[in-house]
């Protein structure tokens, strides 16, 4: 009889073991998966090649789906920043997003490809920061982020180049509709992506301050009010979400800078005029402290949060005389050690990034308004293989060589370098979208 209880026992045990078991496993399954995500199991460099390809080809994300970057994610998450202008320009085979045919915003003296440039190159090239991640250009998540939004680039015909670049790249996966075009050389146009509504225009004013271009009919150099910005862009600012800014080329050119109305400051390069030579350089710091000041006064009034960039200056690559064949005859990029930023490059980047460090502490009482530099000197003058030079025209070379050429070694091929400026102002725009997701407690 006892043997028999103890037979009943077990059998009652057992039965409960087996319906114990599987609830067992439910429960150590999502504790095992946590394990294996932090600590993947790492497996040696030889069997890495057994893959089947068709395997590793299906991980590969979809061409426009957000990358992983898993160091991106940490420094965001430390708030860590990233100093982009660290780094080097490494061989890319994926090649631009866009191409010259199939983007109809691009200047034509920019348009490389379609003007004959055989040496496609420079199309395949890539910035990378030595200590973060630089993704990829998403189109989606950048609509997703200014969805509802406009964004305006305002200066010389750098911010142009980088506008032209940007709605290329957004064209790849959503048609912009032209509204609004004015000016000569279409100096100022607007464009609206009803996928997003999202609206994108560029005003030209190359100094940013009020000024009057030098012309061939009248005095051969520029007039400029340092103390007034330019109304024709910031009568707008209250319809803008997030400015680009860039100057720099313009104030190259002979001035006459003007303090006030009538008081003259002095001038540059101004042989003939009553004036004090006094260069440009405090010229242009006083022009963007007049910029910045006006949009800083003029934010607590904007229905709109606004976040302001500066494109810092764009070197130019002239290795000879502009109307010379082999003015910028370079086909790669500089080694990160082959060429050091100086002179006035360095002198211009210099006074931005003051300038802009001063405006922000400046910003700091005024609610809504970032102000943050878009580092790209350092990046582009390691890229003097990226301009148009000769192919700023079409066919320059049907005929045979020349003696006269005219040359572009100042303006970005499109495709080209330019696009990583874009990829930057990105990534800075949704690092800025992280935290302040997180300081909401989300």
């Amino acid at each position: 009889m006892g043997f028999i209880t103890n037979l009943l026992k077990e059998q009652r045990h057992s039965q409960y073991i087996r319906k114990l078991l599987p609830w067992t496993i439910y429960a150590l399954l999502p504790i095992a998966l946590f394990r294996l995500y932090f600590h993947p199991i790492h497996l040696p460099d030889s069997n890495i090649h057994q893959i089947p390809q068709i395997i590793v080809s299906s991980l590969s994300p979809p061409r426009f789906s957000p990358s992983p970057v898993p160091q991106e994610e940490v420094n965001a998450i430390n708030e860590t920043p990233c100093d982009y202008t660290d780094g080097k320009w490494v061989p890319d085979k994926l090649g631009p997003l866009y191409n010259g045919s199939t983007c109809g915003t691009i200047k034509e003296a920019q348009n490389c490809i379609s003007h004959g440039r055989s040496d496609l190159s420079y199309l395949y090239w890539r910035w990378k920061p030595h200590k973060c991640t630089l993704s990829r250009f998403d189109p989606n998540k950048f609509f997703h982020l200014m969805t509802n939004k406009h964004i305006a680039f305002i200066g010389d015909s750098m911010a142009r180049n980088q506008l032209e670049s940007l709605l290329c790249i957004l064209s790849s996966v959503s048609t912009p509709q032209l509204v609004y075009r004015d000016g000569e050389d279409n100096k100022f146009r607007r464009w609206n992506f009803p996928s997003h509504n999202l609206t994108v225009s560029v005003y030209w004013s190359p100094f940013l301050v009020d000024g009057i271009e030098k012309s061939n009919t009248g005095p051969n150099h520029n007039k400029l009010f340092l103390h007034r910005v330019n109304e024709k862009w910031a009568v707008d600012l209250h319809d803008f979400h997030l400015v680009v800014f860039s100057i720099g080329h313009w104030y190259l050119h002979p001035a006459v800078y003007y303090e006030g109305d009538e008081l003259v400051m002095g001038c540059h390069y101004c042989p003939g005029l009553n004036h004090t030579e006094i260069g440009f350089y405090d010229a242009m710091r006083k022009a963007l402290r007049t910029t910045f000041q006006t949009v800083i006064d003029r934010s607590p009034a904007n229905s709109n949060e606004i976040d302001i960039f500066l494109a810092t200056f764009s070197p130019s690559h002239f290795e000879g005389e502009w109307d010379k064949a082999g003015a910028c005859p370079k086909t790669k990029p500089y080694k990160e050690n082959e060429k050091k930023l100086e002179g006035m490059d360095a002198e211009i980047r210099g006074i931005e990034m003051e300038e802009v460090e001063e405006a922000k502490s400046r910003a700091k009482q005024s609610g809504g308004l970032r102000i943050e530099a878009l580092d790209v000197t350092k990046i582009s003058m390691l890229r003097p293989d990226g301009h148009p030079g000769p192919y700023m025209n079409p066919s320059p070379f049907a005929n045979g060589v020349g003696d006269r050429i005219q040359n572009d070694c100042v303006h970005w091929c499109l495709p080209g370098p330019v696009d990583t400026w874009n990829e930057i102002l990105l990534q800075i725009i949704n690092n800025w979208e992280r935290q302040s997701t997180r300081s909401r407690g989300f």
